[in-house]
């Protein structure tokens, strides 16, 4: 089995963050760039959920905000499992917030105040749009043969979709109390 290290764009780096693996160094490189800008849009999709979260108002307000804060912790628990299956495969990942903010692809909301049914229906596209993400991710493990990555997408495709369906089941019914 023939073991190359991931290129990286700082050599100085390279040396010090070598990582041994099987996966090509094409490989490394799509697969690493995809799960960096994954990883951008999770970090996104987490603060924009908090926010909603916080800013929660309504005659519904309890069950949303509890039900935004157990979406936010599901969001923030893939984080380090993105980040380090870049590692893992010699890839780097994201350094900063202004890196998050260079490779997200999901829009912020910084509004004062947004309804709680726009808020809810904001954040099922945004989990609608992650889970396309994730998909075009795993098109690019498949063309590499990297299973473990694949693998961990889809189980972060179907909670993603669980958030979507469970955020769409409530805007859909037209709660005119929403």
């Amino acid at each position: 089995m023939k073991t190359t290290t991931a290129p990286h764009s700082n050599n100085r780096e390279n040396a010090q963050l070598q990582t041994p693996t099987d996966l090509d160094r094409k490989g490394v490189s799509a697969i690493s760039g995809e799960l960096r800008k994954l990883l951008a849009d999770v970090f996104a999709l987490y603060t924009k959920t908090k926010n909603f979260h916080w800013h929660m108002s309504g005659p519904h307000f309890r069950d949303y905000h509890l039900l935004l804060d157990e979406h936010s912790d599901q969001i923030f628990a893939m984080t380090d499992d993105i980040a380090e299956r870049a590692r893992k495969i010699g890839g780097l990942t994201l350094h900063s917030i202004s890196d998050i903010s260079r490779h997200q692809r999901l829009s912020d909301n910084n509004e004062d105040f947004v309804p709680p049914k726009a808020m809810l229906a904001e954040l099922s596209d945004d989990n609608q749009q992650l889970t396309k993400f994730m998909r075009a991710t795993h098109e690019v493990c498949d063309q590499y043969k990297d299973v473990a990555t694949a693998s961990m997408l889809e189980n972060w495709i179907d909670q993603t979709e669980r958030r979507t369906w469970f955020l769409s089941e409530i805007v859909g019914k037209g709660d005119p109390e929403i």
